[in-house]
């Protein structure tokens, strides 16, 4: 049996741009690629925690270290910038890949620049 876990998330990321005309994907600073383990063109999927929206679309690589988060072509209708969004890309995993894989998670401030990264969300309370 084939798993489809989260292999990686940015979290709480600033849209700095919504470019409605240019070529459909979501410019990534490269450096938080880098740390994430997303790459360039995966299939990336995008949660508006502003909006509520959720889409999907790939990533292309931005400028290391510029902090931009660009949401592009028919997706800049689901963001504006100023909005916070998790990115998260995806993968499979057999069942004994998944009992030993542990995501990774990167956090970043207003400004979109690394704050900590971690490997597993802590428990949630009631």
């Amino acid at each position: 049996m084939q798993l489809n876990l989260l292999k990686a998330k940015i979290h709480r990321a600033t849209v700095t741009h919504a470019e409605l005309h240019y070529e459909g994907s979501c410019a990534i600073d490269g450096r938080l690629l880098d740390i994430s383990g997303i790459r360039e063109y995966e299939q990336v999927h995008i949660y508006n925690i502003n909006s509520g929206h959720r889409f999907v679309t790939y990533a292309i690589r931005g400028e290391e270290g510029s902090g931009i988060i660009s949401v592009n072509g028919a997706a800049a209708h689901c963001a504006q910038p100023g909005d916070l969004v998790i990115i998260c890309a995806y993968a499979e995993f057999d069942e004994v890949e998944a009992a030993r894989y542990k995501p990774t998670l990167v956090y970043v401030d207003g400004d979109n620049k690394l704050t900590h990264t971690n490997h597993s969300i802590p428990a949630q309370a009631a």
